[in-house]
């Protein structure tokens, strides 16, 4: 698993797909290529201060780390974007959300006319 580090990538991943939970938002977009999964993180200055920020952002990793890369789809990009609510809510739940959330992503979307 990989990390994605320059702008130009989130802004590709921010068009793909998103699920939504409390304390973070779920971004993905598939790569037309045959390189591993990459993700990266993200935390704007409206969640707090920098050592909340840096709070969830490390959050977010462990999430990750959790999950693991198995629950993610090959050749994709991935993007948390934490939110407020990641400082108080519980691992445990969270880590149940980024599940729910991966899960949902993976469903095949309704064609729409």
């Amino acid at each position: 698993m990989d990390r994605l580090k320059r702008r130009v990538d989130f802004l590709a991943v921010a068009s793909g797909a998103r699920m939504t939970s409390p304390a973070f938002v779920v971004q993905r977009r598939k790569r037309e290529d045959d390189g591993p999964v990459r993700i990266g993180f993200t935390v704007s200055k409206k969640v707090g201060t920098a050592t909340e920020r840096n709070r969830v952002r490390r959050r977010l990793r462990e999430l990750v780390k959790q999950v693991g890369a198995l629950s993610m789809r090959p050749h994709s990009d991935y993007v948390l974007v934490g939110r407020r609510g990641a400082l108080h809510r519980g691992f445990a739940t969270m880590l149940d959300d980024l599940r729910l959330a991966l899960h949902r992503l993976d469903r095949p979307s309704p064609e729409r006319s």
